[in-house]
């Protein structure tokens, strides 16, 4: 299982995001620094769940134009788009078949899931080259990682 080190302050945002945004479904960006020694996550970033409010509660939607503004975004902080993070209301943390559908390789995704009382717990899936499934991405939570930006 490959790693993600993690400011915990990202995972805070992430949950925090999923816990305003239940019974739908949050989403945003992650921006670190994709390296030989791994993937490290710094910051995270909110945006819109574009889909309609009946299909929020289970599913999410990013724009292309919000990518846009995010790929722009990374290269303002001079750091790389890692990947994205989503809620799963009252749901467990793990990848659905439209996530597998609707994302790409290397890029991590962070999954938390999150009930009515807050949320249970947040991992880290990235999509295998085939395509064909997700592996989890151990989190590694390191303090003080946006420091080193």
């Amino acid at each position: 299982m490959s790693a993600v080190r993690v400011d915990p302050g990202v995972i805070a945002h992430v949950e925090a995001h999923g816990r305003d945004a239940h019974p739908s479904e949050c989403c945003g960006f992650l921006f670190g620094r994709l390296g030989t020694d791994g993937k490290t996550v710094v910051r995270a970033q909110r945006v819109d769940n574009s889909f309609e409010a009946d299909e929020r509660h289970h599913r999410f939607l990013i724009t292309p134009e919000d990518f846009l503004r995010a790929e722009k975004q990374a290269r303002a902080w001079r750091l790389d788009l890692v990947g994205f993070y989503h809620s799963h209301p009252d749901c467990p943390a793990v990848p659905s078949a439209y996530d597998l559908e609707h994302s790409w390789p290397v890029y991590s995704y962070f999954i938390t899931s999150v009930h009515a009382d807050g949320p249970r717990e947040t991992r880290s899936w990235v999509q295998r080259e085939d395509r064909s499934a997700f592996d989890e991405e151990q989190l590694e939570a390191v303090p003080g990682l946006d420091e080193e930006t």
